[in-house]
């Protein structure tokens, strides 16, 4: 198993309409495609107006092969096209969790 967690910095002025946009139009594209949500959150306490992705996947070849049809998808061209511009950076960090991990 998998996990890759990926944080996006937006504004403060653009947080909630980037989570309004993404429960609109984004989610259940990419949930279909790349398939296991394991959450997604914002940051009250550090760095803040944070957005974080937990993606769950079978195997490193598993994510590449649903990035790919993601970024394949017209609507989901369509979508990255608008919130884009909202992030103020992007960050994307593989997770291989320990033997003793759970979930």
């Amino acid at each position: 198993m998998l996990f890759e967690m990926r944080t996006y910095q937006l504004p403060p002025s653009h947080l909630k309409d980037y989570l309004a946009i993404y429960a609109e139009k984004g989610k259940s594209i990419q949930c279909d495609v790349l398939g296991h949500l394991a959450g997604c959150y914002t940051t009250e306490v550090g760095d803040l107006n944070q957005v974080i992705f937990i993606w769950g996947f079978c195997s490193f070849e598993d994510r590449l092969r649903r990035r790919a049809a993601l970024a394949a998808l017209p609507a989901w061209q369509a979508y990255v096209a608008e919130v884009a511009p909202l992030f103020i950076r992007q960050e994307s960090r593989l997770l291989i969790p320990a033997p003793f991990s759970v979930g």
